[in-house]
């Protein structure tokens, strides 16, 4: 399945009844399935998930470590890219090579990478002497 085709329907699934800003996440793992994702809003705003983490969670409950594509869209006149945090989980499963396609329904998309996207990241290598 098309990567784009994933985001964009579950985008539709969206728990969003606050901000009404629907996001989805679609991203290809190693072994080459799509996970999806959505954001789910929670009234204690703190407590939602954005969509790139509820994807990566989907990734990781099936068995699976490593990404290797990134789809997000959402309703905007500008693709939105993700949050910091959502920035640095990227970065804990994919390389900074991997290709991250911003998108708004409307078709417009550009694209980037993990590393673009959060130079610099405090990886595993910053431990080592822990």
């Amino acid at each position: 399945m098309p990567l784009k085709d994933a985001a964009l329907a579950v985008r539709e699934k969206a728990y969003a009844p606050y901000s009404k800003f629907k996001v989805g996440a679609a991203i290809r793992s190693a072994s080459g399935e799509v996970f999806s994702g959505c954001n789910v809003e929670n009234v204690a705003y703190p407590e939602g998930t954005c969509a790139e983490a509820g994807a990566i969670a989907a990734m990781v409950a099936a068995g699976e470590l490593s990404l290797t594509e990134v789809y997000v869209v959402a309703s905007s006149p500008q693709p939105v890219p993700p949050c910091g945090g959502c920035r640095q989980k990227l970065a804990e499963f994919g390389k900074r090579d991997v290709k991250v396609t911003l998108a708004t329904v409307d078709g417009v998309e550009f694209e980037t990478t993990i590393g673009d996207l959060l130079p610099g990241a405090f990886d595993a290598s910053h431990m080592e002497d822990v």
